[in-house]
């Protein structure tokens, strides 16, 4: 229980990057390939933890994993944004994603919020929906769907990469399964994928320009 920000330094300055809210999990990287610690976790609030040591932490996460790089490794693989990183970068990444199932309708990120998670859709369909400032009053409120994302795509990394809210809201259509990265994970292991990320964020301005004349709900998101 409690309340834990993630703090990482970057260019001499620290800034919040997430947030544990009576939940989660931390620390796992740095046991699981003997690096430093790549995140400072700062207690807000009273709180409770349990702890493993390296060695108990290891033998049970290893066991786990195996099974785990057999169901993801394959398709992991075929996902085209992760296809330049060394296959071991690709299985760091097999180690630390989740997986969550959403059913149809059920929302899955919200305009505006903060960003803490990165999403691939492991199977089924998301459609980006988008309320623009630059639409006028009577339509303000009405969302606009933007884009749909298939098996292999993925969606949320907008607000990791420019540090900004949500710049869209996504949506299940039908039941669908996403593999999810926390915001710490991808900041570690996805550095080499940020100038393919970067260029998409270009096309995504484009594409707004040409729906709404103006690319302003991406320079500056949210409600």
């Amino acid at each position: 229980r409690g309340l834990y920000d993630i703090v990482v330094a970057k260019d001499n300055q620290s800034r919040c990057v997430g947030r544990y809210d009576n939940h989660g999990s931390f620390g796992e990287l740095a046991l699981m390939y003997n690096t430093p610690r790549a995140a400072t976790i700062v207690a807000t609030t009273e709180g409770a933890l349990w702890g493993l040591d390296r060695v108990t932490f290891r033998r049970i996460i290893l066991k786990n994993n195996a099974k785990k790089r057999k169901t993801y490794e394959l398709f992991i693989e075929s996902v085209p944004l992760l296809k330049s990183l060394e296959a071991s970068e690709r299985m760091k990444i097999v180690d630390v994603i989740g997986e969550k199932v959403y059913q149809d309708g059920e929302r899955i990120i919200s305009q505006g919020d903060k960003a803490d998670c990165f999403y691939i859709v492991e199977s089924g369909e998301v459609k980006i929906l988008i309320k623009s400032k630059t639409m006028t009053s009577k339509e303000a409120n009405q969302e606009v769907e933007i884009a749909r994302c298939h098996r292999g795509q993925y969606f949320g990394e907008l607000a990791l990469v420019t540090n900004k809210p949500r710049a869209a809201s996504a949506y299940a259509v039908g039941e669908v399964k996403c593999l999810v990265m926390d915001v710490q994970a991808f900041e570690r292991l996805l550095g080499p994928c940020m100038d393919i990320m970067k260029r998409n964020i270009t096309h995504y301005e484009e594409q707004l320009v040409a729906m709404f004349g103006s690319s302003m709900d991406l320079l500056d998101p949210g409600n």
